[in-house]
């Protein structure tokens, strides 16, 4: 049987789109959110933020089986065709499509960069499942790239924000990252979490029994993913009332490169594997994988770094908006391909 898009997940963007105008609605008619907001700040951190954002984090990391590590090494081709297409030409891809698109605004460029650096760890699994890929090379690919992201997400970020954009001479880019600030975030906001998910994952499943977690536990804790994503939504849009009349029009500018880059992207990983012979279960898993993007540690590192006002956090938020339905579609091209190269 097809498997279907859960109903949150299915109108993500929808939500998304309530929670934006529900925040611009606050901020328009109780413009005191802003100073009850900095109340709640120590130093740059708003703490109901904070939380919010760790516990957004949280359900994907507990999904993830790290004990399928071991097995995935195994499989050299699959692994090395996944690495290369998430670390090399997937951050390229994006920083390309950056400079291409959005050069002349900064900020902007580098909330999209942002956001290619970060590889999917959450959805992923979802768009696999609905492309009938391979569950089990899915959930290797996430628990991988958890990994290899906590591990490299700063120094990349420091490569393509701070030394890429000087080495191409793009003058107007003066936009300088603290590699200590990222790794904090980082450690923060993916390394809390996915400590407690690694913990949560080893204690339940040892209580519990791998059944009970997978059928009853992680079904429970998914939705917290969405509510946290939808309140960080709404509290950044209440603090921009200001930008109402901005808004369409950015978000047209950030959406035109993403979508771009989800097209080439699937495309690209699709070929690359069916040339070299991945069967089709295997393909779809890779492909996903490579084309899906981690917002929510996007927009937490942007909120961290740069501010919950910062145009940054604003490309982050944009992000899923624009990933669902392209996702969508492209689940459906997998399955015409499939029966196209695959049968």
């Amino acid at each position: 049987m097809q498997p279907k898009l859960k109903f949150l997940d299915r109108y993500l963007t929808l939500w998304i789109f309530l929670a934006m105008a529900t925040g611009i609605g606050l901020g328009h008619f109780f413009p005191s959110i802003s100073s009850a907001t900095d109340a709640l700040s120590v130093g740059t951190t708003n703490i109901p933020l904070a939380i919010g954002l760790i516990l957004m984090m949280y359900p994907p990391l507990a999904k993830v089986d790290y004990s399928l590590l071991p097995k995935a090494f195994k499989d050299t081709k699959v692994i090395g065709i996944s690495l290369l297409l998430n670390w090399v030409i997937g951050t390229v891809l994006m920083f390309g499509l950056a400079v291409l698109f959005l050069r002349n605004e900064p900020d902007y460029m580098t909330g999209l960069i942002l956001i290619g650096l970060a590889r999917c760890i959450a959805m992923v699994i979802v768009w696999s499942d609905l492309a009938k890929g391979n569950r089990e090379y899915t959930a290797l690919l996430v628990a991988l790239n958890s990994i290899f992201q906590i591990i490299s997400y700063s120094l990349f970020v420091w490569l393509f924000i701070n030394v890429l954009p000087n080495k191409l001479g793009l003058a107007n880019f003066n936009v300088s990252v603290s590699m200590k600030d990222v790794t904090e975030s980082v450690l923060i906001y993916l390394g809390i979490p996915f400590f407690a998910g690694f913990i949560s994952r080893y204690a339940l499943v040892k209580s519990k029994g791998i059944a009970w977690y997978n059928r009853k536990f992680i079904p429970k804790i998914s939705p917290i993913t969405l509510y946290a994503l939808l309140f960080t939504i709404v509290l950044m849009f209440s603090l921009k009332g200001d930008k109402i009349l901005e808004l369409p029009m950015d978000v047209v500018k950030v959406a035109v490169p993403l979508i771009i880059y989800f097209v080439l992207m699937f495309f690209v990983s699709f070929f690359i594997s069916k040339s070299l012979n991945v069967p089709y279960d295997k393909n779809a898993s890779i492909a996903f994988t490579a084309t899906g993007n981690n917002f929510e540690l996007a927009i937490a590192v942007s909120i961290a770094v740069f501010g919950i006002h910062s145009p940054q956090a604003f490309v982050g938020v944009i992000g899923p908006l624009v990933e669902v339905p392209v996702l969508i579609l492209l689940v459906r091209a997998s399955l015409l391909l499939k029966r196209r190269f695959y049968t």
